[in-house]
């Protein structure tokens, strides 16, 4: 017989779209932390919903042909960001994936965070919460905030001329407030790369 608990968490989450990634804490109102985490273990164990990772839990997509489909690890990302609210950068091999500088699928991921610095495991996968300074996090664009992580990724001195042409077709679609915005907080040498877009 399902709990009182585990009917209203299964009601909650049957609302939202497949899917959407709950936390332990967005179903506080129906039950202590402790019944909660229990009755979220016991719909798992029935196959009503899957874990995605330790603390977080979805009704996953159904692709027709692959079956459930978990979610991405920027997926994944975003959610604990907003549920911290806190900003995340992505760094490293993410920013360059993101912006076709590198077809390398990064087994971990990275991210400069002003919120908690954490591990989220899932499975053989890794998202790294780097605990950052705010200037790191202050880049309002989207696509420039990963410009100026990718570029610090490639190394003043391995740029390529392709990878130049690469970062300004991308930087053109960027809002213009926003560039210039950021341009200010970028190093020297990718300042120069990055005014070329303006």
């Amino acid at each position: 017989m399902p709990t009182n608990t585990e009917i209203q968490i299964l009601t909650k989450i049957k609302k939202a779209r497949r899917g959407s990634l709950f936390f332990i804490e967005d179903f506080l109102r129906f039950g202590s932390t402790r019944t909660v985490a229990k009755a979220l273990e016991r719909l798992v164990k029935k196959e009503e919903i899957s874990r995605v990772a330790h603390g977080i839990y979805a009704r996953l997509e159904k692709d027709p042909v692959l079956g459930p489909v978990k979610p991405g690890t920027e997926t994944i990302a975003k959610a604990i960001a907003k549920r911290d609210r806190a900003r995340i950068v992505p760094t490293g091999i993410l920013a360059l994936n993101a912006l076709g500088l590198s077809t390398q699928v990064p087994m971990n991921v990275v991210y400069l965070t002003d919120g908690a610095a954490r591990k989220i495991v899932l499975g053989k996968r890794k998202i790294i919460f780097k605990k950052s300074s705010p200037k790191n996090l202050s880049a309002i664009g989207p696509i420039s905030s990963l410009v100026i992580q990718a570029l610090k990724e490639i190394g003043k001195d391995n740029i390529t001329e392709e990878e130049k042409q690469i970062v300004l077709t991308h930087l053109k679609n960027e809002d213009k407030y926003r560039l210039e915005h950021d341009i200010r907080l970028a190093p020297e040498w990718i300042r120069t790369i990055m005014r070329q877009a303006l």
